[in-house]
């Protein structure tokens, strides 16, 4: 059995930076065995002593750090080096050779990325426009959207819309039961960047069937046939062509992976590439 590493991910902020590098380093190694021990806003060299403290009593513990304060960040990097723990900072190099390149002093501020400013309103403007306009609800002043997803059930629209919210794009999304469900001026339109999303009916039937079993309602219904999803699959490809609307198929992607594709493309459209 392989060895089963305590990581231990140490920030001054909030630490969401650390850890989606980590989600994003450990996809790489298919055999890597963790346990994760996640330290946020750690600003004093007391908090990190009672860390390393700790971590000297695990068997293969690693360190990966977020320390913008380079004194605090030294402090660490000792350290563990005197307890020789391997010990890893991700923005300290990166920040120094910025600092060179701009030829201007880095402030070294915690959460300076968290700054209460107007992107950060933007944001939370998009994130309540979202809720307010998810699963096809207050269509009124849909044509307010960034962005609108159009699907049949389960193919991820929510999520996505959220994950773009958070990105500060407004964005509606409605349920294709039938083109009668898309509102007239969604059709008409040709500012809003509208997107449809499919999926193979095969994975669909898997979401679906699985849904219902988590709501402990296993009746047989359209919802569940599989030549009724592959009709509607169908038939909602037909939609988006017909109405010359770009299409994801997030059958193989992630929320993350499939926002990504909608953004390039709201990019495109409003010419901001």
């Amino acid at each position: 059995m392989k060895n089963t590493h305590q990581v231990y991910l140490i920030s001054d902020s909030t630490g969401e930076t650390l850890d989606r590098i980590f989600m994003a380093l450990k996809a790489q190694f298919n055999n890597f065995n963790y346990d994760l021990n996640q330290f946020s806003f750690t600003r004093t060299e007391n908090q990190i002593s009672t860390i390393l403290n700790s971590a000297k009593k695990q068997d293969s513990p690693i360190i990966l750090y977020t320390v913008v304060n380079s004194k605090l960040a030294k402090f660490l990097a000792d350290e563990a080096n005197n307890r020789k723990i391997p010990c890893f900072g991700v923005l300290g190099d990166l920040i120094l050779n910025f600092s060179k390149i701009l030829n201007e002093k880095a402030t070294h501020r915690p959460s300076a990325q968290h700054v209460l400013d107007e992107d950060y309103y933007k944001r939370i403007e998009a994130i309540q426009f979202t809720m307010n306009h998810d699963d096809g609800n207050n269509t009124d002043n849909i044509l307010e959207s960034d962005i609108i997803l159009i699907g049949v059930s389960r193919t991820s629209k929510t999520p996505t819309s959220i994950y773009l919210a958070n990105k500060g794009l407004k964005t509606s999304n409605i349920p294709l039961v039938n083109d009668m469900t898309i509102p007239h001026d969604v059709i008409k339109s040709k500012d809003i960047c509208v997107i449809g999303l499919t999926t193979e009916p095969e994975r669909l039937f898997d979401i679906r069937r699985n849904r219902l079993t988590s709501l402990k309602e296993n009746e047989a219904s359209d919802y569940t046939n599989l030549e009724k999803i592959r009709g509607e699959v169908e038939k909602s490809k037909k939609i988006f062509k017909q109405n010359k609307w770009p299409v994801i198929d997030v059958t193989r992607k992630s929320v993350e992976e499939a926002a990504a594709s909608i953004i390039k493309i709201y990019d495109i459209q409003n010419k901001n590439v």
